[in-house]
């Protein structure tokens, strides 16, 4: 079977395309590159079709369209019901937040939420606010045995006043992949929701919303190669009984309007368009039968991108098992079924910064810190060292760039 078409794929994106020893960006979890498709849509928008939605005339109408057009491809990007379970907006962050916000009318006294501690703040913080109000909220902590969250220790954690568990598909940090089908099983068992943030999965796998059952899942466009824009996705009767938070005329029946008071970016919405549409000619390079669906075309390029990162993963997984001085925090395994490509460590009698500012002149754009995983850095013990040294692939990425990586780390921690 084809594997990734390396040089298709690079050649979609612009920032890839100049001076072969340029810049290797190594930090796409904090944000991808962008498709050139993307800038086009973008583009066009703004020069065609840049007025507001609503009006009757053709070119208001037109608007209207394209931003329908990209709640329908994100839709089949994720695999949504509908495309009015698709809710775009300006950050996962705030896109939690919104929800929290909706939700909190139902929630009261004696309620209780399931919270990860290995979350992103951004998917802690808004529910542990709900506390305000009288919400009990219980903390799922990291198995330290296991390094992961085990679903053996969320079990004790549900009751029948348990209303919603909340939880990351991957952590930015350990980039270990999390079984959100089996968790979200146990959960709708106890009668509680679920809230996922896909937000370090969704560049790497296929999601599917419909096959997982989850209730509610975030993810952030500008880590799928796109703009930066969020897609909050929602049930279509969770979304209906959600408190609106546009102007108080607006129907309660108003999805997704009622969840972007504003309304969402309009241009941005649209270029995101372009995301599913790069991917099924990814898959159609990569093995996809020429007559299998969009959806089939898609599910083949993230099989592709799997293997193409598992490499990379490796190359660089293999230098850092190499050294005594060095903990790998997360998997040490490469192994795609249970990792993304997100590489966290620290360096004994090193402050990660350092480490880190060694490689900048390098070219190699690499980061360090607790990434808003405030909580688990602390839990940890790391934070007193500048959290982690995390490098992050996407599948652009190249062979070559992760050895440069490794030789980067070689000469750094040679001084």
């Amino acid at each position: 079977m084809p594997g990734l078409d390396l040089a298709f794929a690079r050649s979609q994106f612009p920032a890839l395309s100049g001076d072969p020893d340029g810049w290797v960006f190594l930090d796409n979890a904090g944000g991808s590159q962008i498709l050139g498709s993307v800038i086009d849509r973008i583009r066009d928008y703004l020069t065609t079709s840049n007025v507001q939605i609503g009006a009757s005339y053709a070119v208001s109408m037109l608007a209207a369209e394209r931003l329908r057009e990209g709640q329908a491809k994100v839709a089949e990007l994720i695999n949504a019901a509908r495309p009015d379970e698709v809710v775009f907006g300006p950050s996962s962050t705030v896109m939690i937040q919104t929800v929290a916000r909706a939700m909190a009318p139902r929630l009261g006294p004696g309620d209780e939420v399931v919270v990860s501690r290995i979350d992103h703040e951004a998917n802690i913080g808004p529910w542990v606010g709900l506390q305000a109000q009288g919400v009990h909220v219980k903390f799922w902590d990291l198995n330290r045995a296991s390094m992961t969250l085990e679903t053996s220790d969320l079990e004790p954690l549900l009751s029948a006043r348990t209303r919603l568990v909340v939880f990351t598909q991957t952590t930015n940090i350990f980039g270990a992949i999390l079984p959100v089908a089996e968790i979200t099983a146990l959960a709708h068992e106890r009668g509680a929701e679920v809230f996922v943030d896909g937000v370090a999965f969704a560049p790497h796998r296929l999601v599917d919303v419909r096959g997982w059952d989850v209730d509610y899942y975030v993810f952030s466009l500008y880590k799928v190669f796109g703009p930066h824009h969020a897609v909050l996705y929602g049930k279509y009767e969770r979304l209906l009984a959600l408190a609106n938070q546009s102007h108080h005329f607006v129907p309660a029946d108003r999805i997704p309007g009622k969840l972007q008071p504003g309304n969402p970016n309009y241009e941005l919405s649209y270029g995101a368009s372009a995301i599913p549409d790069y991917l099924v000619a990814l898959g159609a390079r990569s093995g996809a039968s020429p007559e299998g669906s969009r959806r089939e075309h898609i599910a083949a390029a993230f099989d592709a991108i799997a293997d193409h990162e598992e490499m990379l993963a490796e190359r660089v997984l293999a230098f850092l098992r190499s050294r005594p001085d060095i903990r790998i925090v997360g998997p040490a395994v490469s192994s795609g079924e249970v990792r993304v490509p997100t590489l966290s460590f620290v360096v004994n009698g090193r402050r990660s910064g350092s480490v880190v500012r060694a490689i900048d002149p390098m070219k190699i754009g690499i980061r360090f810190g607790d990434f808003y995983s405030r909580r688990l850095v602390e839990d940890l013990g790391l934070a007193g060292s500048e959290g982690v040294v995390r490098a992050s692939f996407a599948h652009y990425n190249t062979g070559e760039e992760a050895d440069r990586l490794v030789a980067a780390l070689t000469t750094a921690l040679a001084v």
